[in-house]
């Protein structure tokens, strides 16, 4: 079956039971709820990622043999490539509850020790962003996660006393898009840990059509590669952007996603056609004409573009890099010459080749 002829007809089973909370997002204009309906369920369902699949089934698969829970599962990579969806699978899979919350949310060992003591048998627990919690409270989870057992300090002083409180075996799934600030002894107590990619336009080009299939959305085959090609490589963006199209369907055209209406929605909301957005294009458009083409350092560019460094530093710069247009050196950052064809303009003789060719400048 061509691609552009989905429809209503041909969801699964499962995805046709996310209809009627669809509908009810909808209703609501939640966008949250939205993305959350658009999740695959199961790992039959998920596109992409083959290799962390395979080897997520069989660590899953394992397990439900043995009448075991599941060994601790970490799994990093840049943010909405799936992670959570990841761990909602784990859980679905193991047919255990799921337990969720952050890294930044647990500032003490208390935290972690209460969310831990009502933790059952087989519950599945994700700390999304888990590099950033406290220093405490990770020493605490080593002994969690390796014997299922935390102390917890009563009193202070001399006259403090450690109480060990046994914990049933669970399934902890950390995820995090920084890797290298784990501890050691954290990421080894990982049995399983999965680094996500970026997507591949054909397979962003298949959850477009299945994204369109849940939401209702009538769509050519050329319109869905289109959105396809401007994701960024990331299928959060790829659902946010055929939202957006969709609206711009509904309202300046006839309700059918083609080539022209996408090209048209994705003109008006700033995305080119090589993915880059407002924030982007004023990151280099910064570094070229501001500053000839750099180096200039990060909180400089952030203050010329009015945006926090940390934005500018974990929203644009990755994908940027990624894709040639700057460069990260001991000075500073640099703008490519790609960086300076793309906004039309003549890229000077010292311009570096490309982002590869300048030393890392981390912080």
């Amino acid at each position: 079956m061509p691609l552009d002829q989905y429809d209503d007809d041909h969801l699964t089973a499962a995805e046709d039971a996310y209809l009627g909370s669809l509908t009810a997002a909808e209703a609501e204009g939640d966008e949250r709820v939205v993305e959350a309906a658009l999740r695959p369920r199961t790992l039959d369902e998920v596109v992409g990622q083959t290799r962390v699949r395979e080897q997520l089934g069989l660590v899953l698969e394992a397990a439900r043999q043995r009448g075991r829970t599941a060994d601790h599962v970490l799994l990093s990579g840049p943010p909405g490539l799936g992670k959570t969806t990841l761990a909602m699978i784990i859980a679905s899979e193991m047919s255990a509850p799921l337990r969720l919350t952050s890294g930044p949310a647990i500032t003490h060992a208390g935290d972690l020790a209460a969310i831990l003591s009502g933790m059952n048998e087989g519950d599945v627990l994700f700390v999304d962003e888990i590099h950033r919690m406290s220093r405490p409270a990770e020493e605490m989870l080593y002994m969690a996660m390796e014997d299922f057992r935390v102390d917890v300090v009563i009193g202070k002083g001399p006259g403090a006393t450690a109480i060990p409180l046994e914990i049933p075996p669970f399934t902890l799934v950390g995820a995090t898009t920084r890797a290298g600030l784990l501890p050691g002894p954290l990421r080894d107590r990982f049995g399983f840990t999965g680094h996500l990619e970026f997507y591949e336009p054909h397979e962003l080009d298949r959850i477009v059509h299945r994204s369109a299939g849940l939401l209702g959305v009538e769509l050519t085959g050329d319109g869905a590669a289109e959105i396809a090609s401007r994701s960024r490589g990331t299928p959060r963006i790829a659902n946010r952007l055929l939202r957006r199209v969709r609206d711009f369907a509904q309202v300046r055209a006839d309700g059918v996603v083609t080539l022209v209406v996408s090209q048209d929605a994705l003109e008006l909301y700033e995305v080119d056609e090589l993915g880059l957005d407002r924030l982007d294009r004023a990151v280099l458009d910064a570094l070229c004409r501001r500053f000839d083409g750099g180096p200039v350092g990060i909180s400089t560019l952030a203050v010329a573009v009015g945006e926090e460094r940390e934005t500018v530093e974990e929203v644009a710069e990755p994908f940027l890099v990624r894709n040639g247009f700057l460069a990260r050196t001991p000075r500073g950052r640099v703008a490519t010459p790609a960086a300076w064809r793309h906004l039309g303009l003549t890229p000077p003789p010292q311009a570096p080749q490309n982002g590869g060719d300048a030393p890392l400048f981390e912080r």
